[in-house]
């Protein structure tokens, strides 16, 4: 199943069985419960859970004081109550005055989950799952100083409040795709290689490759969206799974030869795979870019520390360099 098309198909039929488990999973058992019922739903599939990021937010609806409803949308309920008072913007601000409102935000995180789907490294499935949460947030119209946008007002930069949880924490089934079916897509929008393609192809060709699947070390952040020409349009950036931040590398400049080495070799060590350091030298920016040429120039020294192939790939990175 290498079609682009066959795979976007697929994934689709999937997505019922996957929303189902979502919100038959309690987000208290956390992601190794939803990992559960997948198995069960799909048992084609084997998924796990390498990787989860936090700490972004999208905008909710509207709430009185007391909690009721007044809003699911709060950029569509702005929008209406500004309209209403013919684009007012000093008259919104005094009837929320008398009559105090709430924003409400969706505070998130989001899971992915991965599993093979073929040899290439790119070959896997990736599906993304938000866990959401709806809180009140800032009383509409009350700042350090009156919002003089309606952006401002729904959605100020510093809003002074605790927020406060309206409900539970549930799970929803955001995105599946066939990685490689993506990138493949991507590949079609410009004659040179996005990044992304350069590093899969570094994968495969270095020592890292031949150890371990990409899917084992990195998720693929996703991004669409409409160009002037009301195109779909795609942007990758790999995310290292890591617990944490990378290991620090521990050798300055101008180290070279056998104390480089054994810098490379416990950066390497510590994250669990050949020429992690390079990888991330492109990515977490962990490792900086002098290493990759000392190595090179090491090599052609002949203090060879590292095989051909990753050699060879570091060469052709100084040749043309990348980098996310």
């Amino acid at each position: 199943m290498n079609d682009t098309l066959a795979w976007q198909e697929y994934c689709k039929t999937l997505a019922p069985s996957i929303q189902e488990c979502c919100s038959g999973s309690p987000v208290s058992g956390g992601p190794a419960a939803l990992v559960k019922q997948l198995a069960s739903a799909l048992p084609e599939w084997q998924f796990r859970h390498p990787f989860s990021r936090g700490g972004w937010y999208r905008l909710g609806g509207v709430v009185t004081a007391d909690g009721r409803r007044v809003s699911d949308n709060l950029e569509a309920w702005a929008d209406a109550a500004l309209a209403a008072r013919d684009g007012d913007l000093g008259q919104l601000l005094d009837d929320l005055e008398e009559t105090p409102l709430y924003a409400t935000r969706l505070t998130g995180s989001t899971h992915y989950l991965v599993s093979p789907a073929g040899e290439g490294p790119a070959d896997f499935l990736q599906l993304e799952v938000e866990e959401l949460q709806e809180m009140r947030s800032h009383r509409l119209g009350e700042a350090d100083s009156p919002p003089i946008t309606l952006a401002e007002l729904i959605d100020p930069e510093h809003p002074h409040v605790k927020l406060q949880p309206l409900g539970l924490p549930t799970y929803h089934f955001r995105r599946l795709c066939h990685v490689g079916s993506v990138l493949q897509r991507m590949a079609a929008q410009r004659p040179e290689a996005f990044p992304i393609h350069r590093l899969l192809e570094d994968w495969s060709l270095s020592s890292a490759g031949h150890t371990s699947a990409l899917h084992n070390h990195w998720i693929i952040a996703l991004r669409e969206y409409l160009d002037r020409y009301q195109q779909t349009q795609y942007r990758a950036q790999p995310i290292a799974t890591l617990t944490g931040t990378p290991p620090a590398f521990n050798a300055a400049h101008g180290t070279n030869e056998l104390k480089l080495h054994c810098a490379l070799q416990a950066f390497d060590r510590e994250v669990g795979y050949p020429l992690a350091w390079f990888f991330h030298m492109l990515t977490t920016k962990a490792v900086p870019h002098w290493v990759a040429q000392t190595v090179v120039e090491d090599a052609l020294a002949g203090f060879a520390y590292l095989p051909q192939r990753d050699v060879d790939v570091v060469r052709n990175w100084l040749h043309r360099p990348y980098a996310f």
